[in-house]
């Protein structure tokens, strides 16, 4: 959602011109996490697109005030101007799934991996986020001798220092942000 959202564009750029030397792997149930959270985002926009009509018919009523007119010339535009942005919101969503889907290779969700997530310990309270770190994991130590990285902007579940370590016992660093990632790369091959 990031990319789509216009919050990473070196992750957008990162994905369309991905180095070859760089496999590219993805929990399935990031998929999932993702389309549920476009339409969470879609109900949200949906909301207030509602709340700003219900606005315009509010200030159109008002044959009074001078303001009326302004605030409803105003909000027509703030509407034209969201969805506008809503749309180049959605384009980059189905861009970059589609990419995604095209180039990373899906860590399959197993019955091993959903036995490790019904275990208590860390991200009890974040499910999804439970599953994906699981899945990564499982499929780190499927590959013990392969340099592994882990690139999420959800830094505040995935960088605690709890799940950090658990990544380090696998052999995966973990990078908030594109330009750290990328400024790691690059001293890999100076």
């Amino acid at each position: 959602m990031g990319i789509a959202k216009g919050q990473d564009e070196l992750a957008e750029d990162l994905l369309s011109n991905l180095p070859t030397n760089i496999d590219l792997l993805i929990p399935n149930i990031c998929f999932v996490e993702a389309l549920t959270t476009l339409e969470q985002e879609n109900k949200f926009d949906d909301r207030f697109i509602h709340s700003l009509n219900i606005q315009v018919n509010e200030a159109e009523r008002n044959k009074n005030s001078g303001n009326a007119k302004l605030v409803v010339s105003h909000l027509k535009q703030a509407k034209i101007s969201f969805l506008k942005k809503q749309n180049d919101t959605r384009l980059r969503f189905h861009r970059t799934f589609n990419l995604l889907i095209e180039r990373a290779e899906i860590i399959e969700f197993n019955t091993e991996i959903l036995l490790e997530c019904s275990k208590e310990g860390i991200l009890e309270n974040h499910i999804l986020d439970k599953i994906i770190l699981n899945c990564i994991i499982y499929h780190a130590k499927l590959h013990p001798h392969t340099p592994k990285v882990f690139l999420s902007s959800n830094s505040k579940e995935f960088g605690s220092s709890d799940v950090s370590a658990i990544l380090r016992d696998v052999g995966i660093l973990y990078f908030s942000k594109t330009q750290n990632f990328l400024g790691w790369l690059q001293s890999q091959n100076p």
